[in-house]
């Protein structure tokens, strides 16, 4: 079995944990984490080799997120164009969400309901009647969900990583994710994954921690394979954390932590304790507190902090030396004003001011989402609401764009007024990210090379065999990558004109990079490097610093 995502970039952690699950259970499930194919022609490419290598009877595809809905229906009609006779089965939150609409597709066999590793491994073996999947031609209405996780399950963790991957590239690409449990207890007015659609599309009552010794699993499994861990709105308290890492060694990783409402001040300082590098992301649901406390008081908005509670969290963490805070939310949620606007350009000005990073973004249309089924409600419209609308949003979008329905207001003065503050908004945002990542060198700065891994691979087990001729397979690639995750592929001895890949830098750039690299294990002037390396190295010293490989001694 091959599992893979419906859009591009990294696929989210549950294939990997499907993956997993079967493999336990005496299937040989593989996966592709990331793709990065836009067109048709790169997406049938990269399916060739897979099916070629792979030879699957089955392939998963996940749709968890509804902006991949146009891509998904792109992927299967190409796989089914190659291979007529292997079966498709969608799954995810979108998936479950919109079943009935996806199995009027015609490259779709089945839709999995809900959690998938039962029903997924019931599917692969054969069995004629697995729990929560419905397939087209054999069900007119929805099967009861008879397959549903919680506090008890031990079905999921991850396993057997060293067999799950096709090529040593998507290995590395994985983020970290590990999640200690599952759902949501809340009903955000603006989202898809609330506490009634998690009932509706999971069968979850209410959220949950997964079983200790499971995250255990997980930890152990990954930590030695990733430079980063991930986690979510669901990681639980620092003393359930603590004991998921029992007997890990975490001091050179970094992680990022997702969370909303006050977290307890024990949270920060047990990451920046265990971790080498934390990256937290506050949600505060909008910057103005005026809307945010409105919002709440109709039990619209999930606990958040006053302005007050904030800056509480932000002096904690700024004693941390270790711990990054970013302050993330949404503009124009339902109930803004003119005093609301003029709050949220106040409170981003004061949060960057006090050095945190602000994640910013308009209000999206997001399927089952309250304002976006009912934006009247709100005095407001959404640009898709419908399956159909959704569908058609995203099938006519260019494959290069990234662009989302959106939830607007209704009166266009006002629709202005708020547009304008995002923009205002955007570019605060925009302008204190440069001056953070702004590292000024001159002649006379001193330079070291800072990357934090360097390793070799042959080109076919970096890229994968399904991507590389079998005549370039064992050519040498250099893998670098810097503190932030940036990567750098150098592949010198391979001529871009006998192969070419989008991913690697050949040829003539390769040894470019790693000889400036080379130039700098040791402190060095800029000008001195450049007396021996060349003048026309300046662009690939400053293109270095920038991708954070080369930093101030």
């Amino acid at each position: 079995m091959l599992l893979i995502g419906a859009g591009t970039g990294e696929a989210t952690c549950g294939i990997l944990y499907l993956a997993s699950y079967l493999r336990r259970n005496g299937v040989e499930a593989f996966v592709r984490l990331t793709d990065d194919d836009v067109t048709d022609a790169e997406i049938s490419r990269s399916l060739e080799g897979l099916l070629a290598q792979v030879k699957p009877k089955l392939i998963g595809l996940s749709l968890k997120w509804f902006h991949h809905v146009g891509r998904a229906k792109r992927v299967a009609r190409l796989i089914k164009r190659l291979d007529p006779q292997v079966e498709i089965a969608l799954g995810g939150n979108s998936a479950s969400y919109w079943w009935k609409e996806l199995l009027g597709w015609k490259d779709i066999d089945h839709v999995v309901l809900g959690d998938g590793e039962v029903p997924l491994l019931a599917l692969a073996r054969g069995e004629q009647a697995p729990p929560n999947v419905v397939s087209r031609g054999h069900a007119s209405s929805r099967a009861p969900m008879t397959y549903i996780q919680g506090t008890s399950s031990s079905e999921v963790h991850y396993s057997h990583f060293e067999q799950l991957f096709l090529s040593q590239l998507d290995l590395h690409s994985f983020s970290g994710w590990v999640a200690p449990g599952k759902g949501c207890g809340e009903n955000c007015l603006y989202c898809g994954g609330t506490r009634g659609m998690q009932k509706a599309s999971f069968g979850r009552a209410r959220p949950f921690l997964r079983p200790l010794e499971q995250v255990q699993l997980d930890h152990r499994e990954i930590a030695a394979r990733t430079w980063q861990l991930r986690y979510d709105f669901a990681g639980s308290t620092a003393a359930f954390l603590e004991d998921a890492w029992a007997g890990v060694d975490l001091s050179k990783h970094s992680v990022t932590y997702f969370l909303w409402g006050v977290p307890p001040p024990e949270l920060a300082e047990t990451l920046s304790r265990h971790f080498h590098r934390v990256y937290m992301v506050l949600d505060i649901g909008c910057f103005s507190e005026a809307q945010r406390v409105e919002t709440m008081k109709r039990g619209l908005l999930k606990p958040c902090p006053t302005d007050r509670e904030l800056f509480d969290v932000i002096a904690r963490c700024q004693k941390l030396p270790n711990l990054e805070l970013e302050v993330s939310g949404i503009a124009g949620l339902p109930f803004a004003n003119q005093l609301s606007l003029t709050q949220e350009r106040k409170l981003v000005e004061r949060v960057l001011q006090a050095g945190c990073s602000i994640g910013y973004q308009r209000l999206e249309s997001q399927p089952g989402a309250l304002v976006t089924e009912h934006p009247a409600r709100f005095e407001m419209v959404s640009e898709a609401t419908t399956f159909d609308e959704f569908d058609a949003y995203f099938s006519q979008l260019d494959p290069h764009e990234r662009t989302v329905p959106m939830v607007r207001y209704r009166d266009a003065k006002f629709e202005a007024a708020v547009q304008r503050t995002a923009d205002e908004v955007d570019a605060m945002v925009w302008e204190a990210a440069d001056r953070r990542a702004h590292v000024e060198v001159t002649g006379k700065t001193r330079l070291v090379d800072r990357s934090a891994a360097r390793e070799e691979f042959a080109l076919g087990e970096w890229l994968g065999r399904f991507r590389v001729p079998a005549r370039f397979s064992k050519e040498k690639v250099t893998v670098i990558r810097s503190e932030n995750g940036a990567g750098l592929s150098c592949a010198p001895s391979v001529s871009p004109r006998r192969f070419s890949d989008p991913l690697l830098q050949q040829g003539e750039e390769g040894t470019v990079l790693l000889a400036t690299l080379d130039a700098f294990q040791k402190p060095t002037a800029v000008n001195t490097a450049l007396k021996k390396l060349g003048p026309e190295y300046e662009e690939v010293v400053e293109h270095l610093v920038a991708g954070k490989f080369l930093q101030p001694a």
